[in-house]
């Protein structure tokens, strides 16, 4: 091998060590919605009927939200149900946490809506039931075994229908191992405030979307990897101010408290598939 050769196979192998290298792939496509701009409707509609429950994800279904975010947890005995809060307490007639319940004791606990009506809490497998080919479901992955988690959507035929927001790099990994192509979603860390910074954590963990934008400077580069950003704006008290900040910063979608109202003032505004951002913004 001549002079110059030897000399360019040096250059390359200490730019490898010297520049970061960064592999994060373009994101996955997400669900297929029929709206360009993706309403969420946290834990289900849930102003009257209680969250996390069928009739909520019913209501979601009727009022045309393009997703329904759920919280996915274990019973003692190994069942997969829906609930946000570790404990009972605070949904149901029950006491406890869910992990120290067997499915059949969760079952005969109530919730109960604030128009009076009467609820169970969700198994996972009857949500899935529900959704299928009605609604995309954003899984907030609490507590629960990967491979029973997708093992229950495969079998319920929606494997395209789920978008997984991780709350642990753990769950990261697993997810990845399991089942490869499904989507997966989390949040950015408060203090990537760089192209770099941003590039050199979705190196450790490739995401397809985000709910949340450390700085808005990242906006391009997040643009660039074609990952979908899903503000949350829930509170009880969301307006229309709420609504048109977060679609002024270019997001593909939002999670709210409020799907009714968001739906009918996207409509009215002629924003239900989205706000025209100008390039570069």
């Amino acid at each position: 091998m001549g002079l110059k050769k030897n000399l360019a196979l040096c250059i390359i192998l200490l730019s490898s060590f010297c520049l970061p290298v960064f592999s994060q792939q373009v994101a996955k496509p997400l669900p297929t919605s029929k709206h360009g701009f993706i309403v969420i409707a946290h834990r289900g509609s849930h102003l009257t009927k209680p969250e996390n429950t069928i009739a909520a994800i019913e209501e979601a279904i009727a009022l045309g939200a393009d997703y329904v975010e759920l919280d996915l947890r274990t019973t003692r005995d190994g069942q997969l149900v829906l609930l946000h809060n570790d404990r009972v307490d605070q949904v149901s007639n029950g006491k406890g946490l869910i992990k120290d319940l067997d499915f059949e004791e969760v079952k005969k606990l109530t919730l109960k809506g604030t128009d009076g009506s009467m609820h169970q809490v969700a198994s996972f497998a009857d949500a899935l039931k529900t959704c299928k080919g009605r609604i995309n479901i954003y899984l907030d992955f609490k507590a629960a075994d990967v491979n029973q988690a997708y093992k229950a959507i495969e079998k319920a035929g929606m494997a395209d229908q789920v978008l997984v927001y991780i709350n642990e790099l753990q769950q990261y990994y697993s997810w990845k191992k399991v089942a490869p192509n499904m989507p997966l979603m989390s949040s950015l860390d408060k203090a990537i405030g760089t192209k770099e910074e941003l590039l050199k954590a979705l190196d450790k963990m490739p995401l397809d979307a985000v709910d949340n934008i450390p700085s808005e400077n990242l906006l391009p580069v997040i643009r660039s990897l074609g990952m979908s950003v899903f503000l949350d704006v829930q509170k009880r008290n969301e307006t229309p101010d709420d609504w048109m900040n977060a679609m002024k910063k270019g997001i593909q979608g939002m999670q709210t408290d409020h799907p009714e109202e968001l739906i009918k003032y996207l409509k009215l505004n002629k924003l239900r598939d989205g706000l025209k951002i100008p390039s570069g913004k």
